[in-house]
């Protein structure tokens, strides 16, 4: 079995605890405080091979964005979850991914991005070629789940998919098919690959 880390990040009030709550226990929690940093573990059976999910649900609150770039650096996927009926929360969603650009040092990273309280038709307030276009820009290990916490609609494919995506991320940095660097600092390529290549190994 493998350990993958993956850590939930999303402004306030999203659904990133109740979508994490929802896969883990199978409930779902309309009330709870509001979290600082909650640590799951969960053995998930994907295409026949269990993976051990390390799962960090992190804060929202802007006075906790500083504690972002130490969850982001340890990370091996992300879930990026945004509210439907919210649109700052998907221009939040935007900044934080480009946060976890610098943090992972890396233009490419595993991500699912996540569109929550799709239950909410009649309060939608962002269109699906909004959210397509936010994946386009993601780049290429990006994936996109609607989903519902309420309804648990999309849960088990958040994750499934991020799995996927990391064992294909991977996959591609042994086989030197990613190029690690961010776009500043790909002139100096050459002589850093192979210790970036070490160095996102390390994390698997």
């Amino acid at each position: 079995m493998s350990d993958y880390k993956l850590v939930i990040l999303g402004s306030g009030g999203v659904g990133k605890t109740a979508c994490t709550i929802q896969f883990i226990q199978g409930s779902f929690i309309e009330r709870y405080d509001p979290t600082i940093e909650d640590s799951y573990r969960k053995h998930f059976e994907v295409d026949g091979v269990v993976k051990v999910l390390d799962i960090l649900d992190t804060a929202g609150q802007e006075e906790y964005s500083a504690l972002r770039d130490s969850y982001m650096r340890t990370g091996d996927g992300f879930v990026l979850v945004f509210a439907l009926n919210d649109p700052s929360s998907l221009t939040d969603i935007m900044d934080i991914h480009e946060q976890l650009l610098r943090s992972k040092e890396s233009d490419e990273v595993p991500i699912v991005l996540v569109g929550n309280k799709c239950d909410l038709v009649s309060e939608r307030a962002i269109s699906k070629e909004e959210c397509e276009a936010a994946v386009k820009q993601m780049g290429p290990y990006c994936r996109y789940v609607e989903a519902s916490a309420r309804t648990r609609t999309g849960i088990d494919e958040i994750f499934k998919s991020l799995v996927k995506l990391i064992a294909g991320y991977s996959q591609d940095v042994e086989n030197g098919e990613v190029e690690d660097e961010p776009t500043e600092d790909k002139t100096s390529k050459q002589t850093n690959k192979k210790k970036r290549k070490v160095k996102v190994c390390s994390l698997m």
